[in-house]
């Protein structure tokens, strides 16, 4: 059973995922969580407590499916499984990256926000580096700081254009490029 602080949660994101952050109030994630008024300020009494409360939420939500995608056996095999990833994010999970893609640009603004938002990288950084290591990528960091920075793009001209985007070649580019062997600079 989902306990009411939960409820309060989901309904948050949907809000921000749904109607931008115009939409997030106390008082309509009371109503489309189906819950009593006052219910979200008793469990987050101001909107900086909320929006904190809801990036939260969001990383225990995804960290399950994006830890089980990073265990790749192969650079095809990472590909193959960020395109999946990529299609979940943008199909089942729809509403939460929409929510976060609100969040990052409140963050712009927004210090609490964007420190929040910064620790949810974190934790996700901290997956996938190792398995980018792990197949002998030669900088695992700038690797997983383009490919963050990449699919927030292919994400951001997704919704924007309303457009279905094949995340696969921007993938292999960046997977490939990563393992191709460095060259002599002035050869």
């Amino acid at each position: 059973m989902t306990s009411n602080r939960e409820r309060v949660l989901a309904a948050a994101v949907e809000l921000l995922g749904t109607e931008g952050l115009r939409g997030l109030t106390h008082a309509r994630v009371d109503d489309r969580a189906g819950l009593p008024k006052g219910s979200a300020s008793n469990y987050f009494r101001s909107r900086a407590a909320l929006l904190d409360g809801v990036m939260d939420w969001m990383l225990r939500q995804e960290t399950p499916t994006v830890e089980a995608t990073l265990k790749p056996s192969s650079p095809e095999d990472l590909i193959d499984e960020l395109c999946r990833l990529y299609e979940f994010m943008t199909g089942p999970n729809v509403v939460t990256v929409k929510a976060r893609m609100v969040l990052w640009v409140e963050a712009a603004t927004n210090l609490q926000v964007r420190e929040a938002l910064l620790r949810g990288r974190a934790t996700m950084t901290s997956m996938l580096i190792p398995a980018l290591a792990s197949l002998g990528m030669r900088d695992p960091v700038a690797v997983s700081d383009t490919l963050g920075a990449a699919v927030q793009g292919l994400f951001l001209q997704q919704f924007a254009r309303g457009e279905v985007i094949d995340p696969r070649p921007l993938l292999e580019i960046i997977i490939r490029g990563a393992l191709a062997p460095e060259t002599a600079s002035g050869s």
